[in-house]
């Protein structure tokens, strides 16, 4: 047996190729769900000019927000299917040029249905990334080990939060008046052509999986090979259309419908109420936005790691929902103080991103084959019902109570319901950790 092989079969050696393995394929993985995100919620920032110039009212752009995740939803399982059969290289490519297209003709958006039809049109063309994505780690890694991973890759998340809030405030007031454009037209500009490059840089550079990886060594392949086959001898190989009907799959279902609708707070209305809490302009809103970015980012790397390590997931997902949600009732409680305000949203964030790299170990567990490919795609497509419902809920609240501390309290409430779910309904016996 060769040095390699032996020590592929060490755990020192098992340690050593997974990481290798996290370095050669998520940074880029990264990078292209920051592109993701910055082109999915860019409009929480084009929100701060483009309501005035256009005549929206939160209703409409709530609307508009939401109509995103519509095209979303009815595209998620089909594109997700074709990647398990076409590959990821091909499919993450078409669908990051197709989006960042999409991204930038926003920018001729001058009515309401202009701005309904292209976001459903953004969303269609970007459905299947994230639940892609997913799928695609569970053909490199094995489950023990894919909740630190999924939570370096979501780290994008927290990143795009980062980076995105000054970034757009610079590009929106920097841009304004260039060639005759506004600064929100910059926006969708400046940030959806990037895709369209990053999706030709993931064609040429991604392996679809480790067997066609030229950089792993055979025994490498072999290993990697191995531990997934263990692992789904015990998941079912369920047909697609039964991956439907598990009951483990509807109720997680139910569950990230839940956690969308907390998302959806932080992301489309954020900016919004840290400019509430302290009427400030687009670039210090732009400034303030990252510090609850950051703080969840770094929070949901010590949650995925402390999971992994101890192989718990329930209370992990549960106490993190109920964190989030006291972190929103902080933010209601207190809409005009922007220290408190911002301790409570950047505590919302932290436990909403810690939730995700937990939750997506857990499909996997259960479904293999075609059936793990459509049943996350499906989970994430129910889900994201909620992302519908939040920021359409947010803004017609808002405009009939001219204040944000109703739906927010709502949204809080909801986190907690999430977290009481988890408690009382999470199916033990039959999802592993």
């Amino acid at each position: 047996m060769s040095v390699e092989a032996i020590a592929a079969d060490g755990a020192v050696g098992r340690d050593a190729l997974y990481k290798r393995v996290c370095w050669r394929i998520i940074p880029l993985l990264i990078l292209c769900f920051i592109v993701a995100y910055y082109d999915r919620v860019n409009i929480s920032f084009a929100k701060l000019q483009m309501q005035d110039q256009l005549k929206f009212s939160d209703t409409v752009y709530g609307l508009g927000a939401s109509l995103f995740f519509v095209g979303y939803i009815i595209f998620e399982i089909p594109s997700n299917v074709i990647l398990h059969r076409v590959g990821a290289s091909v499919w993450i490519a078409r669908i990051m040029v197709s989006w960042g297209l999409a991204s930038a003709l926003m920018m001729f958006v001058t009515q309401p249905w202009h701005f309904y039809a292209m976001r459903f049109i953004v969303g269609a063309m970007e459905a299947g990334f994230l639940p892609g994505v997913v799928l695609y780690l569970t053909y490199w890694l094995p489950s023990r080990r894919r909740a630190r991973a999924n939570s370096l890759f979501m780290t994008a998340i927290s990143l795009s939060g980062i980076t995105g809030g000054p970034l757009g405030g610079w590009i929106l007031t920097r841009f304004a008046g260039v060639n005759g454009w506004s600064g929100w037209q910059w926006l969708f500009l400046l940030e959806g052509l990037p895709a369209v490059l990053l999706g030709l840089v993931v064609y040429w550079s991604l392996d679809d999986r480790p067997a066609t990886a030229a950089w792993l060594s055979e025994p490498d392949k072999r290993a990697i090979e191995a531990d997934i086959a263990v692992e789904e001898t015990g998941a079912a190989q369920h047909g697609i259309g039964s991956s439907f009907t598990d009951r483990r799959t509807l109720f997680l279902s139910a569950v990230y419908c839940l956690i969308l609708v907390g998302l959806g707070g932080v992301t489309f209305w954020m900016p919004q109420l840290i400019k509430n809490a302290g009427n400030l302009d687009a670039f210090a809103v732009g400034q303030v936005t990252a510090i609850p970015w950051l703080i969840g980012g770094l929070g949901m790397l010590l949650v995925a790691r402390h999971s992994d390590r101890s192989g718990e997931r329930k209370w992990h997902l549960a106490l993190c929902a109920m964190a989030s949600g006291v972190g929103y009732a902080i933010s209601a409680a207190f809409p005009t103080d922007l220290t408190i305000a911002v301790a409570g949203l950047s505590l919302a964030t932290t436990g909403i991103l810690a939730i995700f790299p937990v939750f997506w170990t857990v499909p996997s567990t259960f479904l293999g084959g075609a059936a793990a490919a459509a049943g996350i795609a499906f989970i994430n497509s129910v889900g994201n019902l909620g992302s519908i419902f939040s920021p359409t809920f947010i803004g017609w609240v808002n405009d009939q109570t001219k204040s944000t501390q109703l739906s927010v309290a709502v949204i809080a409430g909801l986190m907690m319901a999430a977290g009481l779910l988890i408690v009382l309904f999470w199916p033990k016996p039959a999802v592993r950790p």
